[in-house]
């Protein structure tokens, strides 16, 4: 059985947040890959902002690069329209019949569960990785999960590890986890008004960033 957790966003761009926070899930969590996929046209996000899909996926390799554990998926990016993570859910369980797949969410994009298309369906049929982000603690993701009332709840604290057993269960794993305060919002405002953003970008993503003047 391979465990897989699905790591979607619009990584516009991706920056060090993510991966740590992804670091955090392979180091707690027995996954044996985690595939980040950018999306093609994010649902929730005002379009005008986000750059082509072509250099977030782009940005996305080179921040991955190096992980052994990290891959990247085009699966959205080839996919023209809203990039629903109920229809990547069914795609890649068509694909692949015999692994398990996990949902890695942050604990402020879980808090809106109930906007997503079919948000009860893939509830059922997918479970969910949700990782603490500053300012969206245990207490305000445990009011949406009582309000949802998933089969399966548990609690990983930052001395607690999961076990193969345990994921084979299934349900929301909320994982508290010391992730760094950066947003893909800021480093677009720092970027606009002209300043730096090292360290809170892989160097190659900067770089990036620098050569197709992304964000100016």
């Amino acid at each position: 059985m391979i465990f897989n957790g699905l790591f979607g966003g619009t990584f516009n761009p991706i920056h060090n947040g993510h991966l740590k926070a992804a670091l955090e899930v392979i180091a707690r969590l027995p996954l044996d890959r985690v595939l980040f996929i950018p999306s093609y046209i994010p649902p929730h996000k005002n379009h005008k902002e986000v750059v082509p899909v072509r250099h977030r996926l782009k940005m996305v390799e080179i921040a991955c690069q190096g992980y052994l554990k990290f891959l990247v998926s085009d699966v959205e990016a080839r996919r023209p329209g809203p990039s629903y993570s109920i229809s990547t859910l069914k795609k890649f369980k068509t694909t692949f019949q015999d692994e398990k797949f996990f949902f890695i969410v942050g604990s402020d994009a879980f808090l809106e569960i109930d906007t997503w298309k079919d948000y009860s369906l893939l509830l059922k049929e997918c479970s969910f990785i949700v990782v603490t982000r500053p300012g969206f603690g245990l207490e305000l993701v445990k009011k949406v999960i009582d309000k949802i009332r998933p089969a399966n709840l548990f609690i990983i604290d930052h001395k607690k590890t999961i076990s193969k057993e345990e994921l084979l269960i299934g349900g929301i794993y909320l994982l508290e986890a010391a992730t760094p305060d950066i947003s893909s919002t800021e480093i677009r405002r720092r970027l606009q008004a002209g300043l730096p953003i090292s360290g809170l970008v892989p160097k190659g993503v900067e770089d990036y960033i620098k050569k197709y003047k992304l964000y100016h």
